[in-house]
């Protein structure tokens, strides 16, 4: 699996092992794979997700995206979409890498790497 630093990779585990995320669960392995490579949605996890009732927090969304620069907000877009389909209607290929830098490009294809259980290079 690739990580963009080690930081990404503590900050998945911590997601993980604080969900208790079981290790087939490829929905929130993506979403929380996407959540750890971004500063600012690692930063934003617990209103972003909440882990006493595992589930997404759309009813934050509006709130979250207003305050994200547009590649952060992008990858969270794309983060709840591979989690359970979400969609807030701004979720066009062009919309979401048009503004990505090369880092979060590279976080937004593991998260769908991960999600579809492809390979993800080294």
């Amino acid at each position: 699996m690739y990580f963009i630093d080690k930081n990404h990779v503590t900050n998945y585990q911590k997601l993980l092992f604080q969900d208790h995320t079981h290790p087939k669960n490829i929905h929130r392995k993506s979403l929380f794979y996407i959540i750890s490579g971004n500063e600012d949605l690692y930063l934003r996890r617990y209103s972003i997700y909440d882990f006493g009732i595992h589930e997404i927090l759309p009813i934050n969304l509006v709130n979250e995206l207003m305050s994200l620069g547009d590649g952060s907000r992008m990858l969270l877009r794309l983060a709840y979409n591979l989690y359970n389909g979400f969609d807030d209607g701004n979720l066009t290929p062009r919309d979401i890498f048009y503004v990505m830098n090369k880092r979060d490009f590279i976080v937004a294809k593991g998260g769908i790497d991960m999600r579809f259980g492809m390979d993800i290079e080294n």
